[in-house]
């Protein structure tokens, strides 16, 4: 299946645009702050790793298996606010997971959720996925309330599943189908 260029996407506060070499520094920091990288699974994100990730995304499309990082920037400055994720099934390409994160100063400010329902419009309009999930720490109420609010329904509480930056943690599990996406009000 032939997987569409990207570009960018255009919301009302933000566009889902590729990462650039110019966005190394705002990466860095926000993926170093502790408080952003308390439910990630990095420890110690430097300039080398920011680097790499832009440089592996500059050959790669969304919709291809395997990870793609979107950034996510502000409409009107093109700032680097934090970074969403893609992750289409190798086995399935209609199945996909995704991820996202935003730098401190951005949070609490309902652009999670406009990000995350900005990716869901991508990926079920434009790549027509069948259905996306998204996994979470169950601590991490913030992320699951941003899930739960673009429509995306809990079908999972796993208990003590992961062993995780020193100890055994809980994880949700949500999803959404593309024809439950199509039919939900914007």
């Amino acid at each position: 299946m032939a997987v569409p260029e990207f570009q960018r996407v255009v919301a009302r506060r933000l566009v889902l645009r590729r990462l650039r070499a110019e966005d190394l520094g705002a990466l860095v920091a926000y993926r170093n702050d502790p408080e952003v990288a308390r439910y990630q699974s990095w420890t110690d994100y430097d300039a080398s790793r920011g680097r790499q990730l832009i440089e592996d995304m500059r050959g790669r499309q969304p919709g291809e298996p395997g990870w793609f990082q979107f950034a996510i920037a502000s409409r009107d400055t093109d700032v680097l606010m934090g970074d969403c994720a893609l992750r289409v099934d190798a086995d399935d390409p209609r199945l996909g997971e995704i991820g996202f994160t935003l730098s401190r100063e951005h949070q609490g400010q309902g652009l999670g959720t406009e990000a995350v329902r900005t990716l869901l419009e991508y990926v079920f309009g434009t790549l027509s996925l069948h259905r996306v999930f998204a996994v979470t720490d169950a601590k991490n109420i913030a992320a699951a309330t941003v899930l739960e609010r673009v429509g995306m329904r809990r079908e999972g509480h796993f208990i003590e599943n992961i062993f995780f930056k020193g100890a055994w943690g809980d994880e949700f599990q949500y999803a959404l189908l593309g024809r439950e996406w199509a039919s939900t009000p914007r």
